[in-house]
């Protein structure tokens, strides 16, 4: 991985939208069943909406119910962080982009029926797509 993307909150303002820069850098939630991403299922990558950082593969994204995008595993276990996060009175694991530490959403373990258990339930607005040919 190249070295980690190291902006100013003025240098993020400039390049995000004002609700890509609350849910990528102030760690802010999308509503749930309003993400451009959610019904997308052709086959390509999902990368970090701030940096472009490879997260996902359209393989694993699943359709899990809970109204963001699904994913039981990143493309990569060191392209995402994983911290406790215990905001809101529970404590949940947030999950990161590795490569400029933007906030994406939360993993679960209550994947029931994929590969590894996992929910990574991320917000459409912190991801870009990209469709293979």
């Amino acid at each position: 991985m190249t070295d980690q993307v190291q902006k100013s909150n003025d240098q993020w303002r400039e390049e995000l939208t004002d609700e890509q820069y609350a849910v990528l850098r102030e760690a802010a939630t999308e509503r749930p069943w309003t993400g451009e991403l959610l019904d997308e299922s052709r086959a390509g990558v999902y990368t970090c909406g701030a940096c472009g950082a490879e997260l996902f593969q359209s393989g694993t994204k699943f359709d899990s119910g809970c109204g963001w995008p699904s994913f039981y595993e990143s493309v990569r276990p060191e392209a995402v962080t994983l911290i406790e996060d215990k905001s809101l009175g529970m404590v949940r694991t947030e999950v990161r982009c590795a490569n400029c530490d933007s906030h994406l959403g939360h993993v679960f373990d209550d994947g029931f029926g994929t590969p590894t258990g996992d929910r990574y339930c991320m917000n459409s607005i912190a991801l870009n797509f990209t469709a293979q040919d």
